[in-house]
């Protein structure tokens, strides 16, 4: 159990070991674009990616390095996808790679990569190879530089999306820092959630062990969130282990199960701001079905529910229009029966039993109207829960994805 959660106005250098990195090469209109996260030491790594089976080189690529177990540092660009360019993708990916770790005096395949922008566009080298020098040569620990990686991955994001963490539990020999940020507004949706994440600690914990724990984490936070229902090319999540801080984790037990649910609270918080930035969001949605008969049951109805397009825009005018959260979990293929069912908007009971009640229709649009709206659907059938992330459909979701450039 966590005794403690203290955090911090950082990111990724946050945790003992870990320097980073955010430039301008030239990919993006404006900001900064290029990411370095370098720990000093061989760290542990772990890696969840898309299951898109259309994967960007990098995606190719870090999955096969993240299998050696052991990782000094994470390049990311934006504004580029680096997907859909056949041999020449992995060929500029590879030379990324390359370069970074004889900056670096390390082995090729301990530099992880990401990409994420238009898709069938070729890197432009020449920029990137200016980028990398420059992303080098400011290295840094501290919040500024957590600052501008962070801005360096965004695309049609609207805000950064960083966390610090220090968390202690009675098992551990000692606390355990994480830090991370992420990117991710619009072609959202689970298996993995269309975005980047990359997370850090200085815990002391086997690359198999480290594994398991984020497998766990991703599961219960980035695949269940969706803003559209789109799963991209490029989705990745990596973390890396320095080691040389004050916790160890060597086996499964009680302190590994500690460290999962710090890890798995970290992720769901990344998470969720991904969800409320969507593009053109207005309000964070989190949508929970309770007392199902199974978890797989629980999962599709709400992720059905999430992902309507009828109940987001119903969302954004604030319109109680319970039929549609009804219809949309009688779609989801799962059995359940509506006559024991209920539903609520916030601390509105909307419908119970077959029908809809009486409810003050007023006050279930002032609480659509706010920054964050729960629904709940208790199925009454067993003991069986999922939670999923979403936000509102808006005008701004048309325009922003209309416009973006193909």
């Amino acid at each position: 159990m966590i005794t403690t959660w203290r955090e911090s106005e950082a990111g990724v250098t946050f945790p003992e070991g870990f320097v980073a990195s955010g430039v301008r090469c030239g990919l993006k209109t404006q900001g900064e674009d290029i990411a370095l996260i370098v720990c000093d030491t061989n760290a542990s790594v772990a890696g969840v990616f898309t299951t898109n089976r259309v994967q960007a080189a990098c995606v190719r690529y870090s999955r096969r390095a993240v299998r050696s177990g052991q990782a000094r540092a994470v390049f990311v660009n934006a504004g580029n996808a680096n997907a859909c360019n056949g041999e020449q993708g992995d060929v500029d990916n590879l030379a990324i790679a390359e370069r970074i770790s004889r900056a670096l005096n390390t082995p090729a395949d301990s530099v992880l990569t990401a990409s994420t922008g238009v898709i069938g566009h070729l890197l432009p080298m020449s920029k990137i190879v200016d980028g990398i020098t420059e992303a080098v040569e400011s290295l840094e620990r501290g919040a500024q530089s957590d600052a501008a990686a962070t801005r360096a991955i965004m695309t049609t994001d609207t805000f950064p999306k960083m966390l610090a963490v220090e968390a202690d539990a009675d098992s551990w020999v000692g606390p355990i820092r994480l830090g991370g940020m992420c990117k991710g507004s619009g072609m959202i949706a689970p298996n993995m959630a269309t975005m980047l994440a990359f997370i850090t600690t200085d815990v002391r914990i086997p690359s198999p062990l480290l594994q398991q724990a984020m497998q766990k984490a991703v599961e219960a936070s980035f695949n269940r969130v969706t803003v559209d229902g789109d799963t991209s090319t490029n989705d990745m999540c990596l973390m890396l282990a320095s080691g040389v801080g004050e916790g160890e984790i060597s086996r499964t037990g009680q302190a590994f199960d500690d460290f999962v649910e710090a890890l798995t609270r970290f992720a769901i918080s990344l998470a969720k701001q991904i969800a409320r930035d969507g593009e053109g969001a207005t309000k964070l949605v989190q949508i929970e079905v309770n007392n199902a008969l199974t978890m797989i049951a629980a999962d599709k109805i709400a992720r059905t529910i999430a992902e309507s397009p009828l109940v987001k825009t119903a969302l954004f005018g604030c319109d109680p229009n319970w039929g549609r959260i009804l219809a949309a979990a009688g779609r989801a293929g799962v059995p359940f029966d509506p006559d024991i069912t209920s539903v609520s908007i916030g601390p509105h009971c909307v419908f119970r039993d077959g029908a809809g009640v009486d409810f003050d229709r007023d006050a279930a649009s002032k609480t659509l109207s706010e920054k964050e709206v729960v629904i709940t659907l208790n199925l009454n059938m067993g003991e069986e829960s999922a939670t999923y992330w979403t936000c509102d459909y808006s005008y701004d979701y048309i325009r922003i994805n209309a416009e973006y450039h193909t």
